[in-house]
């Protein structure tokens, strides 16, 4: 008791001093209060300090407002303002000393780590979803401590728990030198491409940030992995032959690749003219550096792998995963997209496959249902449909565990598209209108729309399959897909007007009529180019395809089947094979003569979207189509 007393006493004649002395004009900066609270407030009492503070600073405000004498009234006043600059100084001191804490509880844990569990160790204590993550500054600090740490007599007794501190200590210092080099080229790939798309697309080798950043890096392993994204390489082959991939290497990476990410988030999170566009870019950069760790563990993996390695790898999907995260609190996050917005290359054709390993260790949470939702949509995307429902499934069950009524009635959404894939439109109504109800029980009107969309979409097809051709059960059913339509425009989400009038234009199609499809299904590929959606775009085309050529309008068949034949195939969408059949079908019509001619008549046209590769990969499609 009687130091409880001391201290108080001590605390609040510091207090009563730094007030004394600005009401005498002797405080001539704020950092004069903030040093007399470093030299005066004891470690690990300032609780204590900050209650003291408190009840001072209530008594003076109850002084200022019934203080009826005017001197000492505004005496009051004047105390309680350099009340409030010392709690200021002192809110500044508890953020300075909570990193210094943070950075010395790091080293302590990073120091007394079983051996081969220091880089899980360093991951934890940097992940950025963490509320006290360590800066580049602390970084730099925790690099030179560790290396003083191995001067010290205790730790030349473990060889290997110095070789892993000496290697931290490499890894973080050559890290943080690599991305002083890169910093200034953060986003000037993006200038250099001019009118070229943004995003991680160019011409292998040449456009694109990854050739850039190799020619500005000299450290080996960043220069070597930029190098084999610039051409569209494997990250798999090359994690499984690279040599030199030890835990210094890695963290060497851990540092580059992340500042890197996040940079290009919160720079693409501030394109202010135009927020959407934003929004897909960081996206696509979420998910690009996502894969590309779940790659380099698979590629680690498949290689030789000594006992020191396994680390290396559960180090890689730990950093997969900590991405996964940080993207699924976003806002923007795609609870009704997919994987592909702004993605080329063949590195990322299976990201799908690489994401699953590590989200399967995620836990039970809220963000790995948003997590599972994407690659549930991604999947089925691609006609991966048993695995689709089993993603949607273990989604839906995670969201309701965790109260998550958007991704709740998202997954009963996709849900129901799976089932329209599987022709159940029973099953299919079934999720839809259980997604309706939720939706509107919740107020998600996205979720809402969406619902709508495929309940109508979802009528029509069984009221087809089961022959019932009364005029009111169809007029009921596009009712619902443009009541969708309409929620969807007046939210200005683009990914579900995509979705809506994708949904129009193929009932239209398969209500035979086709010109009245024509307009709905243009609108579905404008949303879904702004939306990012390549397996949306490559849907509307191929069913703008067939309403052409149902229109006997053999040159705009020919046009649209051919883009959206291509687009579906390049994000590995089994889908590919509708519109190559279409075409296929035109060809034996028209001739194959007369067909050349009018593709060739299409080439400006076609290679506006898809570039000269694209236009020359064209006939090798179809003569897939014919051989599998």
């Amino acid at each position: 008791m009687p130091d409880s007393l001391s201290l108080r006493d001590r605390y609040l004649e510091l207090i009563d001093k730094i007030v004394q002395a600005t009401l005498k004009g002797q405080i001539r900066s704020k950092e004069q209060v903030y040093q007399m609270l470093v030299e005066g407030v004891s470690p690990g009492t300032g609780e204590i300090f900050e209650r003291y503070l408190g009840d001072r600073i209530a008594v003076t405000q109850r002084q200022t407002e019934t203080q009826a004498d005017e001197f000492k009234q505004a005496k009051a006043v004047r105390s309680l303002r350099a009340l409030q600059t010392i709690r200021g100084e002192w809110e500044r001191w508890q953020e300075q000393n909570q990193a210094t804490e943070a950075l010395s509880r790091a080293i302590q844990q990073i120091a007394t780590a079983e051996t081969g569990d220091r880089l899980h160790t360093f991951l934890k204590l940097t992940d950025p979803n963490r509320p006290q993550a360590l800066t580049l500054s602390q970084l730099q600090r925790l690099a030179k401590t560790l290396q003083q740490q191995l001067t010290q007599p205790e730790a030349t007794a473990d060889t290997n728990g110095q070789q892993e501190l000496q290697q931290l200590s490499q890894g973080l210092n050559q890290g943080l030198t690599s991305w002083q080099r890169l910093e200034d080229h953060l986003v000037s790939w993006i200038y250099e491409q001019g009118q070229g798309k943004l995003g991680f697309e160019g011409v292998p080798g040449q456009r694109g940030p990854w050739t850039l950043w190799a020619k500005q890096v000299n450290s080996p392993v960043p220069q070597s992995l930029f190098h084999a994204l610039s051409l569209e390489q494997s990250v798999v082959e090359w994690a499984a032959q690279s040599t030199s991939l030890d835990l210094s290497a890695l963290v060497e990476l851990v540092v580059v690749l992340r500042c890197l990410q996040q940079g290009l988030v919160n720079w693409f999170d501030k394109l202010v003219y135009d927020s959407k566009v934003g929004a897909k870019l960081s996206i696509s950069t979420f998910l690009a550096f996502a894969v590309i760790w779940s790659q380099i563990a698979n590629g680690i993996r498949q290689g030789a792998i000594a006992p020191s390695q396994t680390s290396l790898v559960d180090g890689c999907s730990q950093l997969t995963l900590q991405i996964l995260r940080t993207f699924a609190q976003r806002d923007y996050f795609p609870l009704y997209g997919g994987i592909f917005a702004s993605f080329s290359g063949e590195y990322l054709r299976n990201a799908l496959d690489y994401l699953d390993e590590p989200l399967r260790r995620a836990e039970g949470t809220q963000e790995k249902a948003r997590i599972l939702t994407l690659l549930g949509y991604s999947f089925r995307a691609q006609g991966r449909v048993e695995e689709s429902v089993a993603f949607h499934q273990q989604a839906l069950e995670v969201a309701r565990e965790a109260g998550d009524r958007p991704c709740e009635v998202a997954n009963l959404n996709h849900l129901s598209r799976t089932c329209l894939a599987q022709t159940n439109y029973a099953e299919a109504i079934n999720y839809s209108q259980r997604a309706v109800i939720l939706s509107r029980q919740a107020g998600d009107r996205l979720g809402e729309a969406n619902a709508l969309a495929n309940l109508g979409y979802s009528e029509v097809f069984q009221a087809q399959q089961l022959e019932q051709a009364e005029p009111e059960i169809y007029e009921s059913a596009i009712d619902r897909l443009q009541q969708g339509l309409q929620l969807s425009e007046k939210l200005g989400d683009r990914q579900s007007q995509a979705l809506c009038l994708s949904s129009l234009g193929i009932v239209q199609v398969a209500l035979d009529q086709a010109q009245g499809a024509i307009a709905y299904l243009e609108g579905g590929i404008q949303a879904a180019q702004f939306s990012g959606d390549l397996y949306l775009q490559g849907i509307n085309l191929a069913y703008l395809g067939e309403a052409y050529h149902r229109l006997q309008n053999p040159a705009q068949a020919i046009h649209a089947g051919c883009l959206g034949m291509y687009l579906l195939d390049q994000i590995a969408s089994n889908t590919w094979r509708q519109p190559a059949g279409l075409l296929t079908v035109i060809k034996g019509q028209l001739g194959d003569e007369a067909f050349q001619t009018s593709l060739q008549q299409q080439r400006p046209a076609i290679i506006s979207v898809i570039g000269v590769d694209g236009y020359d990969y064209l006939p090798t499609l179809l003569e897939r189509y014919k051989t599998e």
